[in-house]
C-alpha cells in the first residue's frame, strides 16, 4: 500500500443527508456531489458549498473529471432564485459558483453566471461569492460579463503543467487558461485564483514553472492538491505525493509572491475557499 495515498474521515451522514435534501428540493447541483469531492461534509460543516450551475453535463471531456460529458442541457431560468433560497436554507456564509463548460451557448453561459450572482446579492446580501469559471474560450465579451458581477474572487483552474495539459484537457488550452486569468487580473478588481493537481505525471520543476506562469499573469491565490482517479476510465494516478512535498511547494509559492496558498493531498480548488 502506498503510504502517501490520502485518506479522509467518513462524512457526517446527517449533515450530508440534510444538505442533499435541500439540493434536491431546489433541483440544484454541486461539484461537491457531482465530482465526488472527498471534503464535502467538511465544507458543509463550515457553511461553504460549491454550486454547479448550467446543468450537470459538460460539453468538454477532460480526462481527470468525474462530471459527465454530452449535449448541454436547457438553462433553468429558476436556478438563480432557487440558489438564493437554498443558500438561505443552508445558512451558508460563503458560496462558490462554478459550471460545466457550455461551448454550445453563444456567451458560454456567462450571462447566467451574472443572473445567479445578482439574485444571490439581492436575496443573501451577507454572503460572499467566489466564481470558479470555465475559460469561455477567452472570449472577452463573456469575460467582461463575469468581471461586471464584482464578486470577491474570480478563479479559473490551470489544472496541470504545460507538457501534459493537452493530454489531460484535450479541448482546453494551457495558454488560453493563462489568458483568461490575465484578463480577470487586468480588467477587474477581484482577487484572482487558480489551482493545480499533482500526480498526473508532472515533474516538480514543471510545477514551479507553471506557478511562475500563473504569478506572471496576476494570479495571487493558489491551491495545490492530489489528483485522485474518479474511475478506471479516467487518467491514471502517476504518483501519490507526500505532505512534505505539498508543504515544500506551499513555502516556495509564498516565497515567489503568492498571497495565499492551500496545499495538501485532499485540497481542492474550492477547499477552505473562505479562509484563503
Amino acid at each position: 500500500m502506498n503510504p502517501y495515498k490520502p485518506r479522509v474521515k467518513a462524512p457526517d451522514p446527517f449533515l450530508v443527508s440534510k444538505t442533499q435534501d435541500i439540493l434536491q428540493k431546489y433541483k440544484l447541483n454541486t461539484v461537491c456531489e457531482e465530482a465526488s469531492c472527498p471534503n464535502r461534509a467538511e465544507c458543509y460543516f463550515h457553511k461553504t458549498a460549491t454550486f454547479m450551475i448550467l446543468g450537470k453535463t459538460c460539453t468538454r471531456s477532460c480526462h481527470f473529471c468525474a462530471v459527465k460529458t454530452g449535449k448541454g442541457e436547457d438553462i433553468d431560468k429558476d436556478e438563480p432564485l432557487n440558489l438564493s433560497r437554498a443558500i438561505n436554507d443552508l445558512g451558508l456564509d460563503y458560496v462558490v459558483l462554478t459550471s460545466v463548460d457550455r461551448d454550445d451557448l453563444k456567451d458560454f453561459g456567462s450571462s447566467h453566471f451574472k443572473a445567479c450572482v445578482s439574485k444571490i446579492q439581492e436575496e443573501c446580501p451577507r454572503v460572499e461569492i467566489e466564481l470558479l469559471t470555465p475559460d469561455f474560450k477567452a472570449d472577452t465579451s463573456a469575460l467582461d460579463i463575469i468581471i461586471s458581477t464584482g464578486v470577491k474572487k474570480l478563479a479559473h483552474n490551470e489544472e496541470t503543467v504545460r507538457r501534459i495539459s493537452k493530454e489531460i484537457r484535450p479541448q482546453s488550452s494551457y495558454d488560453r487558461s493563462l489568458a483568461t486569468l490575465e484578463y480577470y487580473a487586468q480588467h477587474g478588481q477581484s482577487i484572482v485564483k487558480s489551482s493545480l493537481m499533482l500526480g498526473l505525471g508532472e515533474r516538480n520543476s514543471e510545477l514551479l514553472e507553471t506557478m511562475q506562469d500563473l504569478l506572471n499573469v496576476g494570479v495571487t491565490e493558489l491551491t495545490l492538491g492530489q489528483y485522485l482517479q474518479p474511475s478506471p476510465k479516467h487518467a491514471e494516478v502517476k504518483r501519490y505525493c507526500s505532505q512534505s512535498l505539498f508543504d515544500e511547494l506551499k513555502a516556495e509559492a509564498l516565497s515567489m509572491g503568492f498571497k495565499a496558498v492551500a496545499s495538501g493531498p485532499l485540497v481542492r480548488s474550492s477547499y477552505h475557499a473562505s479562509d484563503l
